[in-house]
């Protein structure tokens, strides 16, 4: 029998980040014939933004590399570990934040960062950085780092789904 993986990326607002981890990602999962068994969406660490869109920057940057998104922002909420399956954080302050939400340590050890995926990324290199303050190259560079991650994450996902779905 088979079920849905869950994957949530989490950021600060839901508004920059997480939404474009959240597009790029299920680009991939659909390429790779996978989205009938992988669900994909984000989430924000704190609700300042709760159903707003993504910043306009963010929806410019993806429509220019074609991809899609359809996006609300809405904050995450301990609730969500028992139905998620991986909660990717894009940087070390939600990796914090989440881990302090998480009820047993067998939530939090579901929280991974998202560069983590990404083979070229080095420890000091370890978060996306917030290009909500900055220009539009930061919300480029953003999906850049993204982009990087995306195969690794979606590798360990495959690896998951073969174990998850067994």
């Amino acid at each position: 029998m088979t079920s849905t993986y869950r994957v949530c990326f989490v950021c600060t607002g839901n508004i920059c980040r997480s939404p474009m981890a959240e597009s790029v990602f299920r680009a991939h999962v659909t390429r790779a014939g996978l989205d009938g068994l992988v669900e994909v969406d984000s989430a924000g660490t704190g609700g300042w933004h709760e159903g707003d869109g993504a910043d306009p920057r963010t929806v410019s940057v993806l429509e220019a590399a074609g991809y899609e998104q359809d996006h609300r922002a809405r904050q995450f909420h301990a609730s969500w570990f028992e139905r998620l399956d991986l909660v990717i954080a894009l940087d070390a302050g939600h990796l914090r934040d989440l881990r302090a939400l998480a009820p047993t340590p067998q939530h939090a050890a579901r929280i991974r960062l998202l560069r983590s995926y990404d083979p070229a990324a080095t420890a000091a290199e370890a978060d996306v950085p917030d290009p909500y303050y900055g220009s539009l190259d930061g919300f480029e560079e953003c999906l850049e780092l993204v982009e990087a991650a995306s195969p690794g994450l979606l590798d360990a996902v495959r690896e998951a789904l073969k174990e998850h779905t067994a």
